[in-house]
């Protein structure tokens, strides 16, 4: 598959080191490629100035779902005991951290932190993100029912809570979410304090892609495998519908998303939030539903011939649309926290418009929010919906590129 500008921008922009050197003002541009070990290494000694303030005083908050339903989360800690790790030939399992978000009974219980501020500070070199709100609450009693689930998995180099928006919002109609941190793919901090860093996140080549989508393939699977197997469940009270699946990511987490959708059958449907992929499609096609849902990806433009010569072979139900004055960073949290910060003119102008475009994130968070719930309502839960039949007075800013 030909290799394109786009994922040799998007690996670094992924990196959450690059988005907080860019925060940090000219003096600390963009490295050739993302630092190995904590990124919060490649920081100038000082943390960025917008971040450095106290966040006590206006901390940025989760905007709230679509949906007023009571939203419950718990994060669960998961050991394959069958698989080495890919990336560690030392360590005899695969360890992954993982956060549930679900429909709770009631609005009641602690608020669950945003980010630890182990976390933050491993990433960022400061932990003022672990001051941001959420509207969750920890291990509150899950809704009864069975829920369908949809599985999450972040950028390259990103945690899991950077599609918080999302699952709080998905969780709020109705779904189970589960978001995965890729075990030395990003900062992990596991139940017992210890914390591992990035240890791949030097190497951003189209092979070291394609490794990388098939191990996080494996894991979308193998968290599947716990959340519908017999017994308690990783949150007690909490039932899956074992035949309602889904799986969607960001950057090179949407291609994982639809390999993972490949590679089992239990899923039904899979999204892909602007990211390139570097797995050949299968030759007999896919014939279950996938949504790409990208930034400046026009159809017959050069950045998309990527996703051009997979969709040949997405034989099933699927849709392309574009978010053409948005930019890589508008389907995860980085947009809006960034705007509610107020530092996007901080950003060095030769990446601001890749990584933002021109749009507002609260805007952009709006429309993936809404497409991304239309398509999993269609397509797990049989809830057709005119958003993805036609371009829409309601969200001006996406278009159907096919």
């Amino acid at each position: 598959m030909s290799t394109t500008p786009r994922w040799r921008k998007a690996a670094l922009l992924a990196a959450p080191v690059a988005v907080l050197l860019a925060l940090a003002g000219p003096q600390t541009a963009l490295a050739a490629s993302p630092p190995a070990g904590p990124p919060a290494a490649a920081l100038s000694t000082s943390p960025p100035a917008a971040l450095a303030g106290d966040p006590a005083t206006d901390p940025p908050q989760v905007p709230a779902p679509t949906t007023r339903r009571p939203v419950g989360a718990a994060s669960v800690h998961l050991v394959d005991t069958a698989r080495h790790d890919p990336w560690r030939p030392d360590a005899a399992t695969r360890e992954l951290m993982a956060t549930l978000w679900y429909p709770a009974q009631s609005a009641r219980g602690e608020q669950i932190p945003y980010v630890s501020p182990e976390v933050s500070t491993a990433l960022y070199g400061t932990p003022a993100l672990s001051s941001v709100r959420t509207g969750v609450k920890a291990r509150t009693v899950p809704a009864p029912g069975r829920h369908p689930l949809i599985v999450l998995s972040p950028g390259y180099g990103y945690s899991r809570t950077s599609l918080t928006a999302l699952a709080e919002d998905l969780a709020a109609r109705g779904y189970a979410v589960a978001a995965l941190d890729h075990t030395y793919e990003t900062v992990v901090q596991f139940p017992d304090g210890r914390v591992e860093t990035c240890l791949i996140c030097d190497e951003v080549d189209d092979r070291r892609a394609a490794e990388v989508t098939r191990s996080r393939a494996k894991d979308i699977g193998f968290l599947i495998d716990r959340l519908t197997a017999p017994g308690p469940g990783l949150v007690r009270g909490l039932q899956i519908d074992r035949t309602r699946i889904g799986a969607a990511g960001h950057s090179i987490g949407g291609a994982s998303a639809v390999e993972a959708m490949r590679q089992d059958g239990r899923i039904r449907a899979a999204a892909n939030l602007d990211g390139d992929f570097f797995v050949p499609p299968p030759a007999e096609g896919l014939s279950r539903p996938v949504l790409l849902l990208g930034a400046q990806r026009r159809a017959g433009a050069t950045p998309t011939a990527n996703w051009e010569e997979t969709w040949q072979h997405l034989t099933g139900w699927k849709r392309w649309l574009d978010l053409p004055e948005g930019g890589h960073l508008s389907f995860c949290d980085v947009h809006w926290l960034v705007d509610s910060l107020g530092v996007r003119d901080q950003v060095p102008p030769e990446t601001a418009q890749e990584q933002y475009g021109s749009v507002k994130g609260a805007r952009a968070l709006a429309a993936t929010r809404a497409y991304l719930g239309a398509f999993f309502d269609r397509h797990l839960l049989h809830r057709p919906s005119r958003l993805l039949d036609a371009p829409s007075a309601a969200y001006p800013e996406v278009r159907f590129a096919k």
